[in-house]
């Protein structure tokens, strides 16, 4: 149902923008009306996904649109059903290959870094971010790193900037999303790091 699909997209919304929303724990309730829906001029958005997407893959398509936006709070409905079809794609590829993306990432960052100037905040961004916001690492891998070596909470005690509370808040926001088997990743970065 169209009103389905909306209550999706504002907790969703709420999940990505706001640090005190959590779609898990308030099992992605909202409080929009049936009434606030019918009023919406852009409530055909809405209808078209329904029509589209059963409830599983609408709530990937907005988590894999959340995540690829700059500034989640801009996304505009329209503008995601119209354009966002390829970044659910995107998303889709990359959650299908993920073994295959963290053993490439991981190699080519370990050929170059060791594993203390990869977390080293001394001099700013540590090369992680860097890698990162330059699109050499994926955010799954960003999420699967924190996993096996838990490095979020000393990069928020250590950067102080914009730029990484964006990032360290969509990591948080995402990580949920995320359905890996830790071991089998812990295991194999630890093979690639320490050169098993």
């Amino acid at each position: 149902m169209p009103y389905d699909v909306y209550k999706t997209y504002l907790s969703l919304r709420n999940h990505f923008i706001k640090e005190s929303y959590d779609y898990h724990k308030y099992c992605g309730k909202s409080r929009a009306s049936v009434q606030s829906f019918y009023k919406r001029k852009d409530r055909f958005w809405f209808e078209k996904l329904a029509r589209n997407k059963d409830d599983k893959e609408v709530i990937e398509f907005f988590v894999a649109n959340f995540i690829s936006a700059d500034n989640p709070e801009t996304v505009w409905i329209g503008s995601m059903v119209r354009e966002g079809e390829s970044f659910y794609k995107d998303w889709q590829k990359r959650v299908q290959s993920l073994t295959y993306i963290v053993r490439e990432e991981t190699e080519s960052l370990f050929a170059e870094h060791t594993l203390d100037q990869v977390f080293n905040c001394s001099a700013g961004h540590p090369v992680l971010l860097k890698k990162h916001l330059a699109g050499d690492i994926s955010i799954e891998t960003m999420v699967i790193y924190d996993r096996v070596f838990g490095y979020i909470k000393n990069f928020n005690k250590k950067l102080d900037d914009p730029v990484w509370k964006t990032v360290s808040l969509k990591l948080k926001k995402y990580g949920p999303f995320l359905n890996i088997n830790e071991l089998r990743f812990k295991s194999l970065i630890k093979k690639i790091v320490l050169g098993e």
